[in-house]
C-alpha cells in the first residue's frame, strides 16, 4: 500500500508530520500527552530548518512526544515533537541553518550548513529527527496507522527485529501510545523544522559551513 500527502504541518495547531489521516493527527495528540522526553539530551533553544531535494529512508517509525531544554535566557522550556526514526536515510542536497539573534555588536547570525550537492548523497543509519514542523511530498509503502509505540519494530510474533528501529534507545515513552510505521518513506522538496536530530552514522560529502549576518542565507524562508 502506497499513500501521498502535500502540505505543512504546525504544531500550534497539534497536528503530526508526515501522517495521511486526520484521526491520526488526533491520535499523536494522545501520543505527545503519554510521552515523555524524546531526545536523550537536553535541548538547544534555537530550532533549526532543514531542506532538500529529497529524503529515502526504510524502516520509517514515528510517534509523538516531547523535547526539554532551556532557552537563550536559560529558561526551562519544553517543544512537543514527532519523533520520526529511519534505519537508513539517503538525503539529496540537503541544507541546514540556525539564527542566533542579537549577538552583541553583530545582531542576528545564520549558520549555513549544505551538503551532498554533488554526486553523492547524505547518508544517515540510525537516524532520529524531532520534527515541530514538515512540508513535503510524501509517499509511504506498506504504512501502518495506530501501531502501539513499543511495537514500533516487533515483527508478526511481537518480538523486536533486528535493524528495525524503534523507540529511540536511552529515552522514555509510553510504549502504549500511538505510532505509525513503513517499509519505506520517499520525501520529496522538503522544508522541515526540528529541534534534534541523532544518528548512528551521519556522511556529509561536499560538507560546506558558513557564518551570514543577518536572516538571508537561512536554508528557506517561512
Amino acid at each position: 500500500m502506497k499513500s501521498q500527502v502535500r502540505g505543512g504541518t504546525r504544531w500550534k495547531r497539534f497536528a503530526v508530520v508526515m501522517v495521511p489521516s486526520v484521526a491520526a493527527t488526533a491520535a499523536i495528540g494522545v501520543g505527545l500527552a503519554q510521552g515523555a522526553l524524546a531526545a536523550s539530551f537536553s535541548i538547544s533553544g534555537q530550532e533549526f530548518k532543514v531542506k532538500a531535494n529529497s529524503l529515502v529512508g526504510s524502516n520509517f517509525v514515528q510517534y509523538g512526544s516531547v523535547d526539554a531544554g532551556k532557552d537563550l535566557e536559560g529558561k526551562d522550556f519544553a517543544a512537543p515533537v514527532a519523533v520520526s526514526g529511519f534505519s537508513e536515510a539517503w538525503i539529496t542536497n540537503m541544507c541546514q541553518s540556525v539564527v542566533t539573534p542579537k549577538v552583541p555588536f553583530v545582531g542576528d547570525v545564520t549558520l549555513r550548513l549544505e551538503a551532498g550537492t554533488g554526486k553523492d548523497k547524505v547518508y544517515a543509519k540510525g537516524i532520529y529527527l524531532d520534527v515541530s514542523e514538515l512540508k513535503a511530498d510524501a509517499e509511504f509503502t506498506n504504512i501502518d496507522i495506530g501501531v502501539a509505540a513499543g511495537q514500533l519494530n516487533a515483527g508478526p510474533d511481537g518480538k523486536p527485529v533486528p535493524g528495525k528501529p524503534g523507540i529511540q534507545p536511552n529515552t522514555k515513552a509510553n510504549p502504549y501510545g500511538f505510532g505509525q510505521r513503513a517499509e519505506q518513506a520517499t520525501l520529496n522538496n522538503v522544508e522541515q523544522k526540528a529541534w534534534a536530530t541523532t544518528a548512528g552514522t551521519f556522511k556529509l560529502p561536499d560538507l560546506h559551513l558558513s557564518l551570514h549576518r543577518g536572516t538571508a542565507k537561512e536554508c528557506y524562508k517561512d
